[in-house]
């Protein structure tokens, strides 16, 4: 803008007295109220369509900002607190192993000869090597515990070497002396080369274990001669009631120090509490939580923040919700996790105000096409301005007339587009390009922006309308199938109250929401129960609906009196006759006749079924028939079970035995009997859960790919009734 005169040029008031002027004083005056009251509503509007715009993208911007915080960093969370849980699980594992080690060694003391183990020795350091310690005053060489425990050292060398997760393993004992293997022993000796004392018994994961009566972690502590800081998992080693010692082991962090580290960036980072509440991992120069020596960290749970207090003591308990929290002066999204094994949690933190960058991005560069949509606005007026005045020179009437049909020109557009903006802000209706707008100067521009904008708004919220209704429908119609499908079984323990002849009980998980795996029984009459177990092939849904329709072929085929060979016959027949998607399933089937025990069976290409006879579990390995649905005119064989009172049989597919963990190594039939025969004589109920309980120690929370189904059937007898 310029000044000429006193008069500013650019504005739409100066440009109006600019047009009128040399034209009557009392039409100059009008004009001029009528141009300052139109500059100031054309203002308003460009403002307060810029502050309405600038609302509705910073909403837009934090809502869809929230939804990727809430689905994102509550499951980063929870998988790196399950990633570092898992080194844990190995350390308690190995911890306890040595535990039972030195248990049971110390129970046949009497049958073991001692053996001798040295002192530290500066020529083993780089060398994992045993080594024997002790408190002032004590003299290792004379303790019965050290003789006897030395022959452990072979197998705590081993567990030291072959493992990544530990750096040394020991034994403390009651009686001051202390048996450690290592990689350093220099350290453990003084200046004149004897052994430094170590004062074994005060020691923090000796207290700990003896205090905790079993598994013990400790918080960040000084290694005793190094120095260095380390955790400690530890545990007692008890007999007959008596304490012999504490067996411990340090932990390497590094692969949960890579996870700390690595989740540090401008925005945020993750940092781990130990049941006490005290930060026991967090990234450097992270200014916000440091981690300390326990004698000194901070528990966060008494923290003057309230809200950061009740958040640890959430998270060391379950997986949290995302939350804001106010820490300072600042706000951060939070997420947490707890790690089971040892009772400590993981915490993810987000800067809020990072998060806002590309919210603050997008109104930069909304500002900047403002900025330059009103600059063309301004060079197009003025030029516009000095034509008319040279318009208003030659002609006062002619310039006063043209003065009034440029203001309407510019004024009219503008106040419909502020009402159908200020339409759009009540009632959710987008703003949409009219003719009366398209008037070929800034204003058409403005215009342009607005109505670009608003499509671009609209095609986003469908998209995102489109994805959240379909993913809704995806998931009710699973959920349905799922509880269809568990409603096909029997799910109702125990299934038939008043018959005591016999005791049963099975399980289904499917590896998704619906599975292909299925069980039955059921009375044929009262002196005969049909029992089935059948694995569809394929998984998911396609899986389920053909278990349906055989589920309920066998069913009807074994309601009609037959053997459990022509049950499979008519069956195969049946589903042979309009399988179109040549699906397949393998069924064992077996017809139990209660008043005798004697189980008439056959095999369509399933498992082997295991029998418990004299208390032992084992494999029963029948002759397999080609599988139901793989060819038609198929014959199955039959083969009868004698059960005996007291007697078991234990039906599954093959989710159990190819069950596999993080290694892709399968849990086996050897597992399977090895877990049957944990307690042979628990009811069919316990059976199963023992099962599960071993499938799930072997794969250590890897992924389930196959359905797991079982069936444990007891036999009573006669007299059970």
């Amino acid at each position: 803008m310029r000044k000429i005169f006193g008069l500013t040029y650019g504005g739409l008031q100066k440009k109006m007295v600019n047009l009128v002027m040399g034209i009557l004083l009392i039409t100059v005056g009008v004009f001029a109220v009528l141009a300052f009251f139109q500059s100031r509503m054309l203002t308003d509007v460009v403002e307060d369509t810029r502050v309405e715009q600038e609302q509705a993208i910073s909403k837009t911007s934090e809502d869809t900002m929230l939804q990727v915080m809430e689905g994102s960093l509550s499951s980063l969370t929870s998988l790196q607190a399950s990633t570092a849980d898992n080194d844990f699980t190995e350390v308690v594992h190995n911890v306890s192993m040595l535990q039972s080690m030195a248990a049971g060694l110390w129970k046949m003391r009497d049958s073991v000869e001692p053996v001798s183990v040295s002192l530290p020795d500066p020529a083993n350091d780089g060398t994992v090597s045993a080594m024997a310690l002790s408190e002032e005053g004590v003299d290792p060489s004379k303790s019965e515990y050290i003789g006897i425990m030395g022959h452990l050292s072979i197998p705590m060398t081993s567990m030291v070497s072959n493992s990544d997760k530990i750096s040394a393993c020991y034994i403390g004992f009651e009686d001051g002396t202390h048996l450690a293997i290592d990689l350093t022993s220099s350290n453990k000796l003084d200046a004149n080369g004897k052994p430094i004392p170590f004062p074994v018994r005060e020691r923090p994961w000796y207290t700990g274990a003896v205090e905790e009566g079993g598994i013990s972690f400790t918080g960040i502590i000084p290694d005793a001669f190094s120095g260095d800081l380390c955790i400690t998992c530890s545990a007692p080693v008890i007999v007959d009631g008596e304490l012999i010692g504490v067996a411990g082991a340090d932990i390497i962090l590094e692969s949960m120090v890579d996870v700390i580290n690595n989740s540090s960036n401008e925005i945020g980072f993750a940092f781990i509490v130990n049941d006490d509440g005290q930060v026991v991992l967090a990234p450097e120069n992270n200014y916000l939580f440091s981690a300390e020596t326990a004698d000194k960290a901070q528990d966060l749970r008494q923290s003057s923040n309230k809200e950061v207090a009740q958040f640890v003591t959430d998270a060391l308990n379950s997986v949290t919700d995302l939350k804001i929290i106010t820490i300072g002066d600042k706000d951060y999204y939070l997420a947490g996790a707890p790690m089971p094994t040892v009772k400590w949690a993981l915490i993810s933190i987000v800067d809020k105000e990072a998060t806002q960058v590309p919210e603050k991005l997008l109104l930069d560069e909304y500002g900047k096409i403002n900025q330059q949509a009103s600059g063309r606005f301004r060079a197009g007026t003025g030029r516009t301005l000095r034509t008319v005045i040279l318009v208003i020179l030659l002609i006062a009437l002619i310039g006063f007339f043209a003065a009034l049909h440029v203001s309407r020109r510019i004024v009219r557009p503008i106040e419909e587009m502020t009402k159908d903006i200020n339409i759009s802000s009540q009632t959710g209706k987008l703003f949409e390009m009219k003719d009366s707008y398209r008037t070929d100067d800034e204003i058409e521009v403005l215009a342009e922006a607005f109505d670009d904008l608003s499509k671009k708004t609209k095609r986003y919220i469908q998209d995102i309308t489109r994805i959240t209704r379909e993913k809704e429908r995806v998931s009710t119609e699973l959920h349905m199938a799922n509880r269809i499908q568990n409603s096909m079984i029997p799910n109702v323990f125990p299934p038939f109250p008043g018959r005591r002849e016999f005791d049963i009980y099975a399980s289904m998980e499917p590896a998704r929401e619906v599975g292909g795996d299925f069980y039955d029984f059921f009375l044929i009459d009262e002196d005969h129960l049909c029992l089935v177990m059948a694995d569809v092939s394929g998984k998911g849904v396609p899986a389920a609906l053909f278990m349906m329709i055989s589920k309920v072929i066998l069913q009807s085929c074994a309601m009609l009196g037959q053997s459990a060979a022509e049950i499979l016959v008519k069956t195969n027949d049946a589903i042979c006759s309009s399988n179109q998607v040549e699906m397949f399933v393998t069924v064992w089937t077996g017809i139990l006749e209660i008043s005798t025990g004697r189980i008439t069976a056959a095999n369509a290409g399933h498992e082997y079924p295991a029998v418990m006879h004299n208390g032992e579990f084992t494999l029963l390995k029948d002759k397999h028939g080609l599988v139901i649905g793989g060819m038609d005119g198929v014959q199955y064989t039959e083969y009868e079970i004698d059960m005996k009172p007291g007697d078991k049989l234990f039906l599954y597919t093959d989710g159990i035995p190819e069950a596999t963990d993080k290694d892709e190594k399968m849990f086996g039939t050897q597992r399977m009997l090895d877990a049957l025969n944990k307690d042979p004589g628990a009811d069919p109920r316990q059976i199963l859960e023992n099962v599960r309980e071993d499938v799930d120690d072997f794969v250590m929370g890897a992924e389930q790919f196959d359905d797991m189904t079982m069936l444990c059937l007891e036999y009573k007898g006669i007299s059970g009734k």
